[in-house]
């Protein structure tokens, strides 16, 4: 488990992906991520609102690029590779491409006690499960939540579209989950029909063990011989304690308080915590802005104090006010200049305190790579030489060793690592022709030609 090379309250501006191959590895307590829902709809926030000038467009369309990162999936993620051709039409395909190679990042930065949650809708959730199932393993599946997120309505043809999803998964076997709570319904508060001399509500629940698997304790108990589930020195501790209600035979039950109680578990359907109205306080205008109760839940459940959250995809910056709220450190990246705007009137606004927060530009430097060879060292070239026999990575064709030159998969510019894994030969013609672009540059341009 590696520390954390970015300070908390640090928002990026730009492109989530080569952001976060700057972040180190299994650094990341919990994620959660609204990425775009492939709606086939532009948003933008309206004029005069505090989010005024956030915009994203939420259509894809299949780029001979997207084609040949598809490719490299292929080679080194083939179950993933199978979920994607999947995919109904070449727009979905894009889109699953797009999330796909951020998944993977995210993975290698989440901690093994980690967790993901992904928000989505009908749009792409039956796909979006299957590429979660194929990058964290289906194993690794926790909960499918559903959110109900308006309230009902008529729509033309079929039932009222009223929840969202949130797929939640976990990095390992023991994921930080903090049971969370929610008021009792009116009908099991009607089960508290006592009231006792202060006040206060309860109902009486049985103490007698007669169809107790395993058997229980036999004594005499207020002139009652029984077969009881609590052996004679804990009744007599309810008993010193005012928790013994009697009945009509003098029959002792046991008072379990309202007071005592910490509410319903939350299940896997919320339909407690309604969507941002027009008046609500927290409200900025952003398209597709999620309520703070949401994040609230989400990030009590699945992080502990001074863990880090992160938000890849964090618009108008719910998650990270609601993280700061509950002194949690995080980190956010949006492709918009408006979000780092947003998350420092949010705060100060909720807070009444200037919080000190960095907006970067830049892609960070991993802190956790040790000390590795510069990509052009000769050991590099040989092994590379063995692992690919000889033939140049782009075009395919067999050369001798000095005429194959050492590259980066992934260019240096947009976070790609010196790591043996993250190198590769090319010829020189194909070096020239991919630059300092990634390989799927080159792959999309070899296609072509």
């Amino acid at each position: 488990m590696e520390t954390m090379n970015i300070k908390s309250k640090t928002i990026f501006t730009g492109d989530n992906l080569p952001i976060m191959r700057g972040i180190n590895s299994e650094s990341i307590d919990l994620i959660y991520l609204d990425p775009p829902f492939n709606s086939k709809t532009n948003y933008a926030a309206p004029i005069g609102s505090k989010a005024a000038g956030a915009e994203f467009k939420d259509t894809w369309t299949l780029s001979d690029v997207d084609n040949a990162w598809l490719d490299l999936i292929e080679t080194k993620y083939p179950a993933l590779n199978r979920v994607i051709h999947a995919a109904m039409t070449n727009s979905d395909k894009s889109y699953l491409i797009y999330m796909a190679a951020r998944l993977l990042e995210m993975k290698r930065i989440l901690k093994d006690t980690g967790s993901i949650y992904l928000h989505c809708d009908t749009t792409m959730s039956h796909y979006l499960k299957l590429v979660m199932d194929a990058v964290f393993g289906k194993g690794n599946f926790r909960n499918e939540v559903v959110w109900k997120r308006t309230a009902a309505h008529n729509d033309s043809a079929i039932y009222g579209s009223i929840h969202d999803t949130i797929l939640y998964y976990s990095k390992g076997d023991t994921p930080t989950l903090n049971e969370q709570y929610q008021p009792y319904s009116d009908e099991y508060l009607k089960r508290y029909k006592h009231t006792d001399e202060n006040g206060k509500r309860f109902l009486d629940r049985d103490l007698t063990a007669g169809s107790l698997s395993g058997g229980g304790y036999q004594y005499e108990w207020n002139g009652i011989t029984k077969i009881w589930r609590c052996p004679f020195t804990t009744m007599q501790e309810y008993h010193k304690s005012g928790k013994l209600y009697y009945t009509r035979n003098g029959t002792p039950r046991l008072k379990q308080f309202l007071d005592d109680m910490p509410g319903a578990p939350v299940q896997d359907v919320w339909i407690d915590i309604p969507p941002i109205n027009s008046q609500a306080k927290e409200r900025v205008g952003y398209p597709t802005q999620k309520p703070l109760a949401l994040l609230d839940r989400i990030i009590k459940a699945s992080s502990n104090k001074d863990e880090v959250v992160f938000d890849p995809f964090c618009g108008c910056a719910t998650t990270l006010v609601a993280a700061d709220r509950l002194q949690r450190n995080w980190i956010g990246i949006d492709i918009s200049e408006k979000a780092a705007e947003l998350v420092v009137e949010r705060i100060k606004s909720d807070q009444g305190l200037f919080e000190n927060i960095i907006n970067r530009e830049d892609i960070p430097k991993r802190t956790d790579l040790g000390d590795i060879l510069r990509y052009n060292h000769p050991k590099n070239k040989t092994q590379l030489y063995g692992e690919q026999s000889g033939y140049c990575n782009g075009c395919g064709t067999h050369f001798e060793k000095q005429h194959l030159e050492v590259d980066h998969i992934i260019a240096e510019n947009v976070g790609g690592t010196d790591h043996i894994e993250n190198l590769q030969l090319l010829c020189s013609h194909c070096n020239r022709v991919k630059g300092e672009r990634g390989q799927e540059y080159l792959i999309s341009r070899l296609n072509k030609d």
